[in-house]
């Protein structure tokens, strides 16, 4: 898909150059509705003049404040509580990137010690 970011240059949209990153996912999946509108909600947000360039502030004013506040409009136009910054970070951000450390420390575990995974065939799969 489509990867919206913040920096000091404004909104960027891109394709390609994120397939490092760590998705986190923010939508129920009995929330399918949502999940159609999402990109129309996301680039409505995006125009705001909160987000232009000039605003952009390194520790206070960045992509993490614009993916949190993009996240609570989703969440008041649902008649929700909005989420605090610690509250996103503990309930989303860490248990994502917890998983993503250990499955990084195996990987370079593996590679380090000249392991590696193969795929089994169709026929051992089925056992």
């Amino acid at each position: 898909g489509v990867v919206y970011n913040y920096n000091e240059e404004g909104i960027h949209r891109a394709e390609t150059g994120w397939e490092q990153c760590i998705s986190i996912p923010l939508v129920q999946p009995d929330m399918f509705g949502l999940l159609q509108q999402w990109d129309k909600l996301l680039e409505e947000f995006s125009v705001g003049e909160a987000w232009l360039p000039h605003r952009y502030e390194e520790h206070d004013h960045n992509c993490y404040t614009y993916a949190l506040a993009f996240i609570n409009s989703v969440l008041t136009a649902q008649g929700k509580r909005q989420m605090s910054k610690s509250e996103f970070t503990e309930k989303f951000v860490i248990p994502q990137t917890k998983k993503a450390s250990k499955y990084i420390t195996l990987h370079h575990e593996l590679t380090a010690n000249d392991f590696y995974i193969v795929s089994l065939p169709d026929q051992e799969k089925q056992c």
